[in-house]
């Protein structure tokens, strides 16, 4: 008789391990106080744990982002209205399409003359039935409602009202009804699991590059303590670091204003900022001239900051 083959048995996920893992503590956390006190205290000395109690890497950082998520607030998360992008209701659908092209977004908000008047959301799905025939097409009639919350609202909250609503977009309104920003499902999966990228997604450029005449080209949302560490040198004194928190904060405070691409902005440490690109309403890149003196100087390992030559 013929011997059936042996199914080879799958090998556990990173989650599964996790979850066993976690179990194993929670079966002993009587003796050793709670689960989320043992799991800090693990977490904060990686190299202390033995057999059940030893996570790895991967498993650290998803069990990090878990135990902060519940104490992020919806500003800590949204995408900040300079960086929305968004269609005004009597767009048609020739410029939607093309909005959505170069956004690179399947949804889009929709707003009446300013974007502090956002009255709805559309999807790339609510296009089809237009397809190839446009003449009947009205956004108005098509559009989705879309949620509005408070950017103080905890990140838990609003994932409960994400998944009792069935939308995965909210607009972010303060309390003067002026649009602050969005959220989407996925902003609240990258806090949990970290950057995921699919076929369709355009790898950015680094945020953080070293050239190779020691000096480092940055994007304005880099937050400054970043750069600080890069550069070994601090460019904020303490009293102002309550009102900046990124690169582009730091140069529109130090040039008491928004510079236009091109200009150059210089700081009392001897570093010479350089607008790369700008628009009206924001900095967007910059090149930070090293000093004199660091010229030539030995630089930091390449692994903490990608090289680029000129």
């Amino acid at each position: 008789m013929r011997q059936l083959a042996r199914t080879p048995q799958a090998s556990p996920s990173m989650l599964e391990g996790l979850l066993r893992r976690l179990r194993e503590l929670a079966s002993g956390e009587s003796h050793n106080g709670g689960l989320r006190e043992t799991l800090e205290d693990l977490l904060e000395e990686p190299d202390s744990g033995t057999g059940p109690e030893q996570f790895t890497a991967e498993e650290r950082e998803l069990l990090l982002n878990a135990l902060s998520f519940g104490e992020l607030r919806v500003e800590d998360v949204m995408v900040p209205r300079a960086d929305i992008r968004a269609i005004e209701i009597g767009a048609s659908l020739g410029e939607i399409v093309t909005a959505m092209r170069a956004a690179g977004h399947s949804r889009l908000l929709v707003y009446r003359d300013t974007l502090d008047d956002v009255v709805g959301l559309v999807h790339i799905k609510d296009l089809l039935p237009f397809w190839g025939d446009g003449e009947h097409f009205v956004l108005a009639e098509i559009m989705r409602p879309v949620p509005v919350v408070p950017p103080s609202m905890r990140v838990l909250d609003l994932l409960l009202e994400l998944r009792r609503g069935q939308t995965h977009m909210v607009a972010v309104v303060d309390e003067f009804g002026g649009t602050d920003g969005l959220v989407t499902v996925e902003d609240l999966v990258v806090e949990l699991l970290g950057e995921i990228h699919d076929e369709h997604t355009a790898e950015e450029p680094a945020q953080l590059v070293r050239r190779s005449d020691g000096g480092f080209e940055a994007d304005a949302r880099l937050e400054l303590d970043e750069l600080e560490q890069a550069l070994g040198c601090e460019l904020l004194a303490e009293e102002e670091r309550d009102e900046v928190d990124t690169v582009g904060g730091l140069v529109v405070t130090m040039a008491d204003r928004i510079p236009e691409a091109g200009e150059t902005v210089r700081h009392p440490a001897g570093y010479v900022f350089h607008v790369l690109e700008a628009d009206p309403r924001r900095i967007k890149r910059v090149l930070i001239e090293p000093r004199l003196h660091d010229r030539g100087a030995p630089q930091p390992p390449p692994d903490r900051v990608p090289d680029r030559s000129d």
